[in-house]
């Protein structure tokens, strides 16, 4: 029932399948309102002529419903009681609890001025190897994860929430099917994790178009917890594309031009104000982005890697080894451009060092593959580097490796002294002389134990 002094209008001017049209006055952007009965919010406002984005679609809604502004944009109840939780899109508990009482909090406000954020300086350790030896993430940092649909991404983001050393890790899932919702409530719940991890969730179930509430909820939950209460927050998004998606429906739907790849016009600032969000405050919290970009087919140029590459700080690249049958973390196409801030400073003296030797070894391994596939005779070294190549996937780069940075480090020095003769891993002589690994078959003897 309408309160009174709210705006009740009954004439609607035109209808498409995600929005509908009105002439209405004193209306802010953003603003939330129902449209006979259904939640919508304000997206755009020309003079007189708004225009409202209905979340359950407007299937059965006639000309003449009834709109009902409510003088409110969307907002979250925010407090310590959001832990452990898992909600809707619109911040409504969807595990059966009770709603959480709290500061209520607008969603989408601005990103932090620079002149607030500290030098990114902290270890984001994720647990998975083949990201904190190559590819080490920052506090404050902003990194997706490109991936082809069929890639358990899912289960690696799963993975980082429970190893990530956060004080609160933010779940925003868009376009998630209901077994990978189940899957996520009961890896977290088994792990007994929940008293760290908030959800948000928009299954495929759910209109689309409430997936772009989704980044906003789970941004305004990490502000909390890093400005008010001074914790390093890690927010993982999944999937940004299902994002995409669902800005391209409103747009096209509002009969807005379409720009690559059907997606609007404005995609680089819808992205980049969800990935801005990153930052690391001087009074010591921060809040993290790790976001899922899936590809399809593998197309690194369509409009959302594209533009998402523009924004972020690097990216992570998953894809199936066919020597070990496992999915790693492809060392040649993932980058971290905020590593060096960490490495070596943060972490051990050999952690760069170590980290360039292996890569150059890995793509000696790869050249060596090549002239295999080729025909070519290979030398004794070549074949050193694809046994090399082989374990460093198995022991360090795929995703079900969980070793903190000291043993991915003594791991990797292992695999050095297995395969080379110190001077073949053209490393500093008092790196060699310090870490190095006499025994032979480290790696090999410790797993067979």
């Amino acid at each position: 029932m309408a309160k009174a002094f709210q705006k009740i209008y009954t004439k609607i001017t035109q209808i498409t399948k995600a929005t509908c049209s009105l002439k209405a006055s004193n209306v802010g952007y953003d603003e939330l309102a129902t449209v006979d009965g259904r939640l919508a919010q304000v997206v755009r406002i020309i003079e007189d002529e708004i225009t409202l984005q209905i979340f359950g679609g407007t299937e059965g809604i006639p000309t003449n419903a009834e709109v009902v502004f409510l003088g409110k944009a969307p907002s979250l109840k925010v407090s310590d009681q959001l832990a452990g939780r898992f909600f809707d899109a619109l911040g409504n508990p969807i595990d059966g609890g009770p709603i959480p009482e709290g500061e209520e909090r607008e969603i989408g406000g601005p990103s932090v001025n620079p002149v607030r954020r500290a030098q990114p300086s902290k270890l984001i350790a994720t647990g998975i190897a083949g990201i904190d030896l190559n590819n080490t993430l920052v506090s404050g940092q902003k990194i997706p994860f490109f991936a082809d649909p069929d890639q358990p991404y899912n289960q690696v983001m799963a993975t980082v929430a429970l190893r990530a050393k956060a004080d609160k890790i933010i779940l925003g899932a868009m376009g998630m099917t209901n077994d990978d919702y189940l899957f996520y409530k009961n890896v977290f719940s088994n792990a007994g994790a929940l008293d760290r991890i908030i959800s948000f969730v928009n299954t495929t179930e759910n209109p689309p178009v409430e997936r772009l509430l989704i980044p906003d909820m789970a941004l305004t939950a990490a502000e909390y917890f890093a400005v008010d209460k001074n914790e390093n927050v890690l927010v993982l998004l999944t999937d940004m594309t299902s994002y995409a998606d669902a800005l391209a429906i409103v747009s096209n739907r509002m009969d807005q031009i379409p720009s690559k790849d059907s997606m609007p016009g404005s995609l680089y600032s819808d992205l980049a104000k969800i990935y801005e969000k990153a930052v690391q405050f001087p009074e010591g919290g921060s809040i993290t982005i790790i976001a899922v970009t899936t590809l399809s087919g593998g197309d690194i140029t369509h409009a959302v890697p594209d533009n998402t590459g523009y924004i972020t700080e690097g990216q992570l690249f998953l894809r199936t080894d066919s020597d070990i049958g496992k999915v790693i973390v492809d060392p040649f196409r993932s980058l971290s451009r905020l590593k060096q801030l960490v490495q070596g400073e943060v972490t051990r003296e050999d952690h760069p060092q170590v980290m360039n030797a292996a890569v150059r070894l890995y793509s000696d391994a790869a050249n060596a593959k090549t002239k295999m596939e080729n025909g070519f005779d290979l030398t004794d070294y070549d074949k050193r580097t694809l046994d090399f190549a082989k374990e460093y996937s198995e022991y360090i780069l795929a995703i079900d490796v969980n070793l903190d940075t000291t043993e991915m480090l003594d791991t990797t020095w292992g695999l050095f002294s297995s395969h080379f003769r110190p001077e073949e891993v053209n490393m500093k002589t008092e790196m060699v002389d310090k870490y190095w690994k006499s025994e032979e078959k480290v790696v090999q003897d410790e797993h067979q134990e």
